[in-house]
């Protein structure tokens, strides 16, 4: 491993990590829209939680990711790589607003940018 700029097939996977994150968290959220508040007692609600399509999706996908994680800190510094984890955080409420309606205000939008200002700073 070396501290030379990231090869562009790396920054394709640290990207593409960002976004399967950004898309377990929008799984995450279909879980809990479907998992609702309903009654039941805490035994009932797990056994709903463990059979939600979503969450199954969502905790297969993280669990897939952590291996590719692995996979990418093999051959990448992690100095290097874990700056690209921010992208999740400007990519997760963008998504969210466009799948769930979620609000996406100028402040917001305002952070994202500062996000990626950050992010290019730190990794050239």
């Amino acid at each position: 491993m070396s501290n030379d700029r990231l090869t562009l097939w790396q920054i394709v996977l640290l990207v593409a990590y960002a976004a399967g994150m950004s898309g377990g968290q929008l799984l995450f959220k279909m879980a809990a829209l479907r998992y609702g508040t309903g009654g039941g007692g805490l035994g009932d609600r797990l056994l709903g939680l463990a059979s939600n399509v979503y969450f199954i999706s969502a905790f297969v996908l993280y669990a897939g990711f952590a291996f590719l994680w692995v996979w990418i800190l093999s051959f990448t510094p992690l100095s290097r790589a874990y700056p690209f984890v921010a992208l999740a955080f400007a990519l997760t409420p963008l998504l969210a607003g466009l799948v769930f309606g979620d609000t996406i205000s100028p402040r917001l939008i305002a952070g994202m940018l500062f996000i990626l200002c950050g992010l290019f700073l730190v990794t050239s």
